[in-house]
């Protein structure tokens, strides 16, 4: 085995045990933990939906605490403007002059918490910095972070006095990831965990320590970059796509960007499961966690209560797998 394998295989091993590390603090959540690990291995962001009280918050936290990563987090509300985000020039007196006070956006990771509650102006303040990976201020361009990702989280069950994501906002998501009620076992795990003196705010205190950090979280990048795909595979993703487009339930399908983004996530799935190329198997498993938010339903099927992730399984049943 060359040196260089033996160093990716390490990353590797580092990257499964930060699933460990978190697990010490998130019960029942494993799904949502590696998605987003492959987002950040993707470089891409993330949405959260679930109802209130399933971890969304401590999940990010405990992840950033394992990759020693900086977070932050802001609460978006009806009045948050968008200088509360990416940060605002403030007059210093002293010096007669506007200085600029960085906003919380300049982390590794921030938790834009319930951010379908705040309007579109400062939805779209966002956009910039997820997108650029930067905050342009008085004509100047401001890098962030390096690694930086946006988890943002959505309540789905409470719809009054929320403003709904626009497509190109939904668009620039990597993951939607659903966090579910735990099952009662681990229900029952988190009960057990709070009644033995639990708390959630001493992450230290639970046994999570620091597995890896930015550096070696860029070697992992590096290496998942590196993953192949074969012509096969990826047009096995473009007919995934278009039948997409076709779907009669359908009024807006996946497009090209969405495409892509499925390539990448396969691609860090991949490189996570320890294969040097991505295979159907691949790309069927980030299927829906990369597709579920790019898919508009027509007015009709809405009623119906079609649901988009029953639309995507019907599409990977009838577009037939490379071998």
């Amino acid at each position: 085995m060359s040196t260089h394998t033996a160093a990716v295989d390490t990353l590797r091993d580092s990257l499964v045990q930060v699933r460990t590390e978190v697990g010490k603090a998130v019960v029942g959540q494993d799904g949502a933990v590696t998605g987003l690990i492959i987002a950040l291995l993707a470089r891409g962001h993330v949405l959260l939906e679930g109802v209130p009280g399933v971890a969304k918050t401590l999940l990010v936290r405990s992840l950033s605490h394992a990759l020693s990563l900086e977070t932050k987090r802001v609460q978006f509300t009806p009045d948050l403007m968008p200088g509360d985000v990416t940060g605002s020039l403030v007059y210093d007196a002293k010096v007669g002059e506007f200085e600029f006070r960085k906003g919380p956006v300049f982390t590794n990771i921030l938790l834009a918490d319930e951010i379908n509650r705040t309007p579109p102006k400062t939805q779209s303040s966002l956009l910039e910095a997820m997108e650029e990976r930067q905050v342009s201020v008085d004509g100047v361009s401001l890098a962030l972070p390096d690694p930086f990702i946006v988890a943002a989280t959505m309540n789905p069950i409470e719809y009054e006095g929320t403003y709904t994501l626009p497509e190109a906002q939904l668009d620039r998501f990597l993951l939607k990831l659903v966090l579910d009620i735990p099952e009662r076992d681990a229900e029952y795990e988190v009960l057990r965990r709070h009644a033995d003196g639990f708390n959630p705010r001493d992450l230290a205190g639970a046994g999570v320590t620091a597995v890896l950090g930015a550096e070696e979280l860029h070697a992992a990048q590096a290496a998942v970059a590196s993953v192949g795909s074969s012509p096969d595979v990826l047009a096995y993703i473009v007919d995934l796509a278009r039948a997409t487009r076709r779907s009669p339930s359908v009024k807006l399908g996946v497009s090209p960007r969405g495409a892509t983004a499925l390539l990448a996530s396969a691609k860090a799935w991949a490189w996570l499961s320890g294969y040097d190329s991505i295979t159907p198997d691949h790309i069927q498993a980030m299927v829906l966690p990369c597709w579920r938010h790019r898919i508009q339903l027509r007015p009709e099927a809405e009623l119906e209560g079609v649901a988009v992730d029953a639309i995507l399984r019907a599409v990977m049943a009838q577009v037939q797998v490379p071998i």
